[in-house]
């Protein structure tokens, strides 16, 4: 199993940056692919990046040139480094890993970007 636990979220002001962390432990060995999702009320939870063992990213077109999905290099820890915050940005944020053909999440950090 994996277990995963996040960081980093809090307040800040439009325009300002955060950084998250998600760190993993457990079966790392085992995890193809990492990366975030987020989730406000009344709608549906939203890819923001994700990043593989092969080191490929992916991220959602609202946040791109933005934000950047980084790991160390032991590969059990993702970064989320969010620049040019705005309110739409506000939302709960969830790291997720793959392995084994399932998906693991962390328990959500809250983000809030005040304008």
């Amino acid at each position: 199993q994996v277990q995963l636990v996040e960081s980093g979220g809090g307040l800040v002001q439009a325009g300002g940056s955060l950084r998250l962390s998600c760190a993993a432990s457990g079966s790392i060995d085992s995890i193809t692919a990492m990366g975030w999702y987020r989730q406000t009320p009344g709608k549906q939870r939203e890819l923001v990046a994700t990043i593989t063992s092969g080191g490929s990213t992916n991220y959602a077109e609202s946040v791109k040139g933005r934000f950047i999905i980084s790991r160390n290099n032991a590969k059990d820890t993702v970064y989320l480094q969010m620049n040019s915050l705005n309110s739409e940005d506000t939302a709960v944020y969830c790291c997720h890993a793959d392995h084994w053909g399932s998906r693991r999440w962390g328990q959500g950090t809250q983000v809030t970007v005040s304008s």
